[in-house]
């Protein structure tokens, strides 16, 4: 973990390194001013032509430096307040989905609520076409464990629909990674609803 910490340092010290460098430039750039009013008009015209250009780069360098930064923080946050050995994720995803229209979801872990989502017709859709919504990111000791999940939405027949699915599962050292799908049974002409676990 120390390595990666380090490593997550060393752009934070570039970053550091630039905005001093920059700093240092600026005040240098003042004082060339009255030199500059002194001069030939034709040299006069050409230097603050290349001074905007070199001070956009140094700033667009900047910037791409902070975005990288601020991405592999992101990242060792993720690592350190959920880590792999106690860490489970839940997730949404829809098949077809053409007898249920998603309206929110309950999820409850071991007897606690830990998550209620209302979606908007725009996440409906993007779960219509394949998309998978992580609902819920945190931490669990390894032992046995239950998921009750709650859709609450329209069914058949513009009918209020509101179905629940259950699973036990046991969590060990990896992480663990849980889907809840909401599926169309054309046999029964109604959806349903499982939970399917990945590790």
């Amino acid at each position: 973990m120390s390595a990666r910490i380090v490593s997550l340092i060393a752009p934070a010290i570039v970053v550091l390194l630039h905005a001093a460098a920059w700093a240092a430039d600026k005040p240098a750039a003042t004082p060339a001013a009255p030199a500059a009013a002194s001069a030939p008009a034709p040299n006069a015209a050409v230097a603050p032509a290349a001074a905007p250009g070199s001070l956009d780069s140094r700033i667009q360098d900047l910037k791409g430096d902070v975005i990288r930064l601020n991405r592999d923080l992101l990242v060792l946050e993720e690592e350190l307040l959920f880590p792999s050995n106690t860490q489970v994720a839940l997730f949404v995803s829809m098949d077809v989905g053409k007898m249920f229209e998603l309206d929110s979801v309950q999820i409850k872990l071991d007897d606690k609520v830990v998550t209620n989502y209302l979606y908007t017709p725009m996440e409906v859709q993007a779960l219509h076409r394949g998309g998978v919504q992580r609902v819920y990111l945190g931490n669990l000791k390894a032992g046995t464990h239950e998921i009750v999940a709650f859709f609450t939405g329209g069914g058949p027949h513009f009918r209020d629909y509101k179905r629940g699915a259950t699973v036990k599962f046991d969590k060990g050292t990896d992480p663990k990674y849980i889907e809840l799908r909401i599926k169309d049974s054309t046999g029964k002409l109604q959806p349903e609803f499982d939970v399917k676990i990945w590790q």
